[in-house]
């Protein structure tokens, strides 16, 4: 199978999985406020992401590209999307076109639709140092998105089997490249022994793509003859990434990625610790079934709800949100309390 024919395959098996409610925010309970004492009208989404300039918290995070016109077409209103918004925008991997040159159209349409907004170029591990710049350099990117996704090679048919090396390899790209690096899980999530990893290596931000949202096992097996079903629930939920992420000391930023689907969603990945919340399944199934229009109206209503819901916790702005108090329950609270992570420490902060 060609890999133009498989990128395809995988954008339609995208959409037949969806997401899951396994993303653990529905273990997360605020605790009312009853004097926010605050106005709407103060409520600031703005952000600064170690030198990123977000005009809101949310990205569209890496879905496609390399699988032709059809994959330009998906990136091109994408882009129009996140130009609406000047929000940031990550591609899917680029290694596509490193083999094929007849498929950097499907890449370049981002920045030619997204002109002044951040672009995020995206490579795989096995990358080399110069393949990185090509792919940055192909979009004149703002960053660059190195993704770890050894569950989905596994599962993958035709994936790889030989996942030796792949710090040293992404060592070598943060050392040499002009922008920031941004290592990412695609939907396995990361624990903090991942991320103190990553920092000792120079890596900066993680994506830590938790298990919850677009599920790569369940797509690759879709493409199998013999399943292997023990992979479909293999990870680490959103929520419970997001604490092991934070629990390492260290300037990390974490990106949080990984079934998230609302504003409420979106609101308690950034009080965990997360500093920015990254849509991508959610805004593939709204812009195939809804089309660009109402896809741009359902981001201005998300971004319109966690105005609301910050004004109710009295948080003025993304850095007092992440210090508002609230209760974990559930899984989580017993997956973080196995691994030694006081949950209390969340439920007794101020702003």
């Amino acid at each position: 199978m060609s890999r133009a024919k498989r990128k395809l395959d995988h954008i339609e098996h995208a959409l037949e999985t969806g997401q899951s409610r396994a993303s653990g925010f529905d273990d997360i309970q605020f605790i009312h406020r009853t004097f926010p004492d605050i106005s709407v009208e103060e409520v600031s989404l703005s952000t600064d992401i170690g030198g990123l300039n977000l005009s809101s918290p949310i990205f569209i995070n890496a879905m496609t590209g390399g699988g032709g016109k059809d994959t330009e077409v998906i990136n091109r209103q994408l882009a129009q999307i996140s130009n609406a918004f000047n929000i940031p925008m990550a591609v899917g991997s680029q290694m596509s076109a490193l083999k094929d040159k007849n498929e950097m159209d499907s890449y370049k349409v981002v920045r030619q639709y997204h002109p002044k907004g951040l672009v995020f170029a995206n490579v795989g591990s096995e990358a080399t140092t110069d393949q990185a710049k090509l792919c940055v350099n192909m979009l004149e990117a703002d960053a660059l998105q190195i993704h770890m996704n050894v569950i989905q090679e596994l599962v993958m048919p035709e994936g790889d089997r030989d996942f030796t090396g792949a710090l040293t390899r992404i060592e070598q790209i943060v050392k040499s490249s002009e922008v920031p690096v941004i290592v990412k899980e695609v939907g396995f999530g990361m624990s903090r022994e991942t991320v103190y990893q990553l920092k000792e290596i120079g890596v900066n931000f993680v994506d830590i793509g938790g298990f919850g949202g677009t599920n790569f096992s369940l797509i690759e097996n879709a493409r199998r003859t013999r399943r292997m079903a023990f992979f479909d629930q293999w990870g680490i939920p959103t929520a419970a990434a997001i604490a092991e992420a934070k629990a390492v000391s260290g300037p990390v930023h974490v990106l949080a990625t990984g079934g998230i689907q609302n504003a409420f969603d979106i609101s308690k990945a950034l009080a965990l610790g997360a500093e920015a919340a990254g849509m991508a399944g959610r805004v593939l199934k709204w812009l195939n079934e809804e089309g660009e229009e109402q896809t741009i109206q359902q981001i201005n209503d998300l971004l319109e709800d966690l105005t609301m819901i910050m004004a109710a916790l009295g948080a003025r702005n993304i850095k007092e949100l992440q210090k508002v108090p609230f209760i974990l329950t559930g899984e989580i609270k017993n997956w973080l309390t196995e691994r030694h992570i006081d949950t209390a420490l969340f439920a007794n902060r101020h702003i």
